[in-house]
């Protein structure tokens, strides 16, 4: 039986691990070929190691093993330049673009009083201004392809739901729900649908780390993941610490796919019940 996807092609970015890695690979299970896009050196400001060149092949190999082609470069989402060439390549080989997920993205904390430049520059960089870039460079295929097609901004609870210390990540994720809402309105005469998604807390390289174990238990000294865990069940209505990549693939899944032919211009939240908390 074909896949949901069969015959498409998506460029996700941030696609070396964590949420972007699920992404290409549940994607490439129903049937797409990938473009894969992520950094190898790391992101200055973060404090935890971003992804390395060893993960984007472990990405490359597992969409292989589904038999399925895919292109991966390593191109920073803050480079415009870099991501248009990395898009015309993968559509020149793969042949066509359908789908594109901007999902690349970091996580820094800090108190707004007490951040410095560097460090909201970066996330703005990176989590705002690198979705405009991500679709800049690769949206004009989807259009010149004539079939219609799906793009996805991973956004986050934060644009939704107020936390201290995040006030530049709360404004990044705040502002690509901006920029999908005008996306929306001007793709949709292409048939191409544009959304975000709104996770809670979810287990990926991004949040399980001692910063992020730090910034949820500021009462201990050395919080581990329990501890961690203990703090974001607390968030959360349903009996869950944090969601699992699978959790967001799936959701991406029926946004992408016929099963959402028809939506366009939502915030898609998987909260757990999060903002009722």
């Amino acid at each position: 039986m074909a896949g949901r996807l069969e015959g498409k092609v998506a460029f996700i970015t941030g696609a070396a691990r964590g949420q972007g890695r699920n992404h290409a690979i549940r994607l490439a299970q129903e049937g797409a070929d990938i473009i894969a896009v992520d950094v190898s050196d790391q992101v200055a400001t973060v404090p935890y190691d971003t992804a390395r060149a060893e993960d984007l092949a472990e990405t490359v190999r597992q969409v292989e093993a589904l038999d399925r082609r895919i292109v991966a470069r390593e191109a920073d989402v803050r480079d415009l330049a870099a991501l248009t060439a990395v898009a015309d390549e993968g559509v020149a080989e793969l042949g066509r673009l359908d789908i594109i997920l901007a999902n690349a993205g970091i996580n820094t904390m800090s108190p707004t009083l007490e951040m410095d430049e560097e460090m909201w520059q970066t996330m703005i960089d990176v989590n705002l201004t690198g979705v405009w870039k991500t679709v800049r460079a690769a949206a004009p295929h989807i259009v010149a392809g004539g079939n219609g097609g799906a793009i996805v901004i991973t956004s986050s609870l934060a644009s939704m739901k107020t936390n201290a210390n995040i006030a530049h990540y709360t404004a990044a994720k705040s502002g690509v729900v901006g920029l999908m809402r005008v996306l929306a309105k001007e793709l949709a005469p292409q048939s191409i649908r544009v959304n975000t998604i709104h996770p809670t807390t979810l287990a990926s390289p991004m949040i399980l780390n001692d910063p992020t174990y730090k910034l949820f238990r500021p009462d201990l000294e050395s919080p581990t993941r329990e501890d961690f865990e203990e703090a974001a069940r607390q968030m959360n209505l349903m009996p869950t610490a944090a969601l699992e990549p699978d959790d967001t693939s799936e959701a991406i899944l029926y946004l992408v796919s016929d099963s959402g032919r028809y939506v366009t211009g939502i915030e898609h939240v998987l909260d757990a019940g999060a903002r009722q908390g």
